[in-house]
């Protein structure tokens, strides 16, 4: 079994937090991770269970007397209706436990876990505000798959970096390529023989049903399928609501609906620009980002790695990667989401990742490049046109074999596995 960088977050905050909800995709994880923090008096119940799910809905209170805590209470998106009754437990064993009464701790009493992300937080805001713990979980970072999760820290440009002993065993061009298309999926990297072709059908179908079709009321099943293989092709692109509509053949405000969706159950995240401080010629339309590049690739059609590497999305699904791995390492190693950007002017000037600490904006570029110049961060120069904001070292991601500073720059080169 995999170790999870996050499960020292979630021993952490579960000393100082009654409620702690882990957000993230359907098979990512999540009740296996809290599975092996588990202690033996923790009872697991999942509200894909039917005969569950229908209790918490109509008698929320029974459901609590019948699976008291310490308890996990799985997928609990389908139950809102416990929210408030937990909200009761809690406030009332917190009122006993700091008069006096040690049996009625109440930290770490509940573990949730949810695969929709933002339709959870409104319920969660109105009912256990300062209660609970929110946490994301994503597919399995390359750090965890080759055994090395707990010796890294969130990743930050800096120089001190090229003078260190490159991390782990670096990958070439095609084993790079091989991790884009698998996907990041815990099922597919520790599955010996695992057909990768009926996993994502399985997948796809499986999430359709549940989560669009059940969840949200979406019966053309069909057409949200076209629209999610549209997303996919653009992975790494500007947000057009009118190409998507045009090419999944349905009017722009379904498209930002089906969005939405895909948004709130951590399929699709969107990247906002950084346009603060600067001029009125930045672009300030996100970009979409697939969570897993595996899925985008099936949904796209490179049936191996090899057809990907060479194909004309080749580009956008190893920037997609390097934006999963930089969000994992800061989402599973500190339970936090980065402060992370794009940058791009009607000039067309880009930059692929600004993230923000301290006041400090660090530029990141990914390029298919073995052999990295300076040319390749010749764009981050355009942050010196911001005022009251230090610009820290940046670092070019790419398809080096080691970590190596920029001549007369202040920039790194690190190879994709390094992260």
């Amino acid at each position: 079994m995999l170790e999870r960088t996050l499960k020292p977050v979630i021993k952490r905050v579960s000393k100082t937090f009654p409620v702690l909800l882990l957000t993230g995709q359907r098979q990512i994880g999540k009740s296996v991770l809290l599975g092996m923090l588990q202690e033996k008096k923790r009872r697991y119940v999942t509200l894909d269970n039917l005969r569950d799910r229908e209790l918490a809905k109509t008698d929320p209170q029974r459901f609590i007397q019948e699976n008291p805590p310490p308890v996990i209470i799985d997928e609990v998106q389908y139950a809102p209706e416990l929210f408030t009754y937990i909200k009761i437990w809690v406030d009332e064993h917190k009122f006993r436990y700091l008069n006096g009464n040690q049996s009625a701790n109440p930290y770490g009493a509940f573990w949730l876990t949810g695969s929709q992300k933002f339709s959870l937080m409104q319920g969660i805001q109105e009912s256990l505000a300062g209660r609970v713990a929110i946490l994301e979980m994503l597919g399995l970072s390359y750090k965890e798959i080759t055994g090395r999760p707990f010796k890294n820290k969130p990743f930050l440009p800096s120089l001190d970096l090229a003078h260190k002993e490159t991390p782990g065993q670096m990958l070439t061009s095609p084993q790079i390529f091989e991790r884009v298309w698998r996907g990041s999926f815990p099922e597919l990297i520790v599955t010996p023989g695992i057909d990768r072709q009926k996993f994502y059908a399985s997948y796809i179908q499986t999430y359709i049903q549940r989560d669009v079709k059940d969840f949200y009321n979406i019966n053309n099943e069909i057409a949200f399928y076209n629209f999610l293989t549209a997303v996919a092709a653009r992975t790494g692109e500007l947000l057009n609501y009118d190409n998507l509509a045009v090419t999944a053949r349905i009017d722009k405000r379904t498209a930002k609906l089906w969005l939405e969706i895909l948004v709130r159950s951590g399929v699709v995240y969107l990247l906002q620009p950084y346009w603060g401080n600067i001029n009125k010629r930045i672009v300030k339309t996100p970009k979409v980002f697939f969570m897993d590049t595996g899925l985008a690739a099936y949904l796209t059609g490179w049936h191996t790695p090899a057809s990907l590497r060479l194909g004309a999305q080749s580009g956008h699904l190893l920037e997609t990667y390097v934006f999963g791995e930089i969000m994992k390492s800061y989402l599973h190693n500190t339970g936090l989401e980065p402060r992370i950007y794009f940058y791009r002017d009607s000039n067309k000037k880009e930059i692929d990742f600004i993230l923000e600490q301290n006041m400090t904006l660090y530029p990141i570029g990914v390029k298919q490049t073995s052999l990295p110049e300076t040319r390749d961060a010749a764009n981050f120069k355009t942050l010196s046109k911001l005022k009251n904001i230090k610009v820290g070292t940046g670092a070019v991601i790419c398809l080096c074999r080691g970590i190596a500073a920029l001549p007369k720059q202040n920039v790194v080169c690190v190879p994709v596995g390094a992260l």
